[in-house]
């Protein structure tokens, strides 16, 4: 797995929905209606994650949820975090119903 170059980083976060560059993660939060409901979205990121065998960090704070993803092995990002990224908001998308 290769690490993405600052120009690769650049475009591919500009073309993902609310996700934000810090330092070398992508960083996303996304709110909920019920504390329950988010639970549930972080049980199926979880089994995702697992499936990848690429993790996220995963904060819940009531309703809010915050993802935070980096390829520690690459020392930076690469196309997994990117594709990782589209498949936790099409996750969310499920849980919103947007």
């Amino acid at each position: 797995m290769n690490k993405l170059s600052e120009a690769e980083i650049t475009e591919a976060v500009s073309e993902l929905t609310g996700w934000k560059l810090e330092g070398k993660f992508i960083v996303k939060k996304y709110r909920f209606q019920e504390f329950l409901k988010g639970v549930a979205f972080v049980n199926e990121i979880a089994q995702l994650s697992e499936e990848k065998n690429h993790h996220p960090f995963i904060a819940i704070d009531y309703k809010l949820v915050t993802l935070k993803i980096t390829s520690w092995n690459a020392g930076g990002l690469t196309n997994l975090d990117i594709t990782l990224a589209e498949n936790y908001d099409s996750i969310y998308e499920k849980f919103s119903g947007k």
